[in-house]
């Protein structure tokens, strides 16, 4: 099963065949994760008219060290605070209700998904960032969902540490397909065990409950013949190019020297986005101490 996605692909041709790879293609035994319950306490308030912020600090409060992340971050010197933060409600009134969320979601998302692995050890610090970067293009743009963004950037690449846990002899193959240059990412992927990352990471977010044009655009972000398919919504293909658009951000902040996608696709994805080289360049000094506040752990 090739699971290469065409331009033809809709939103109901990805379900479809997310559901043959779990019944009957090269997926049928994984197993997903599921959804942390804290998680989705999480975004049953955040979805309320007005969430409470009392019920979020409630829920942060439930786990030690989440609630020491929001003190951790409310402290760090990006908010360059005079009188250190001791509390998560004092935390959570600093950083805002979404900014909050979006602390704790990447907490949860990443301790519902371990990795051992030393070929990807930063993998949560470089998806944070680019959820960071994803949520900060959108709030650049027109008619383009922040938090959609932001969720969208985490989960990109959360294919590749499901299929690190649960898909023999996958740690071989990201190591080759770290290390290849003669075919892309995910046609490394595909030739030694018939799926991708890209796959794995829209059944999760489909296993998750998350809104489903983030498991559409996780499912096609390696795929840009899709900007130019009138097949795919819209609000898909604009989070395909915001995608690569933000790992090239986050690739700059990192010192990743070659970004092979963005050589082959950068301009393409700029000219569909409607972004200048100017603008990228400003949005990479912009970026630059929102990138720093990460904490690692």
């Amino acid at each position: 099963m090739n699971t290469k996605a065409t331009s033809s692909s809709s939103a109901s041709d990805i379900d479809r065949e997310l559901d043959q790879a779990l019944a009957s293609g090269p997926l049928r035994d994984i197993v997903i994760p599921p959804c942390p319950e804290l998680l989705v306490a999480l975004r049953m308030e955040m979805g309320q008219a007005d969430p409470d912020p009392l019920v979020i600090a409630d829920i942060a409060g439930r786990d030690v060290a989440m609630a020491a992340l929001l003190i951790r971050t409310a402290n760090s010197p990006y908010y360059a605070r005079s009188r250190p933060v001791t509390s998560v409600p004092e935390a959570l009134g600093l950083l805002g209700v979404r900014a909050s969320e979006k602390l704790l979601t990447t907490f949860l998302v990443r301790f519902a998904i371990r990795i051992n692995s030393p070929l990807i050890e930063h993998f949560w610090e470089t998806s944070t960032r680019r959820a960071i970067a994803m949520g900060y293009i959108a709030k650049q743009l027109y008619g383009v969902d922040a938090d959609v963004a932001h969720t969208c950037g985490l989960f990109c690449h959360v294919g590749i540490p499901v299929m690190l846990q649960g898909v023999k002899g996958y740690s071989g193959t990201l190591a080759e397909a770290l290390a290849r240059q003669d075919r892309t990412f995910t046609e490394t992927e595909n030739a030694a065990h018939r799926t991708d990352h890209a796959v794995v990471g829209a059944i999760v977010a489909r296993t998750w409950r998350l809104p489903p044009i983030i498991s559409v655009a996780v499912r096609l972000h390696h795929d840009f013949t899709v900007l130019k398919a009138d097949s795919v919504p819209q609000e898909a293909r604009t989070l395909v190019a915001m995608a690569l658009v933000a790992e090239y951000l986050v690739g700059q902040h990192e010192g990743v020297r070659e970004q092979k996608e963005w050589t082959r696709h950068g301009d393409e994805c700029l000219a569909f986005l409607n972004i200048n080289r100017d603008e990228l360049d400003s949005w990479v000094d912009n970026l630059h101490p929102m990138f720093e506040s990460v904490i690692a752990g």
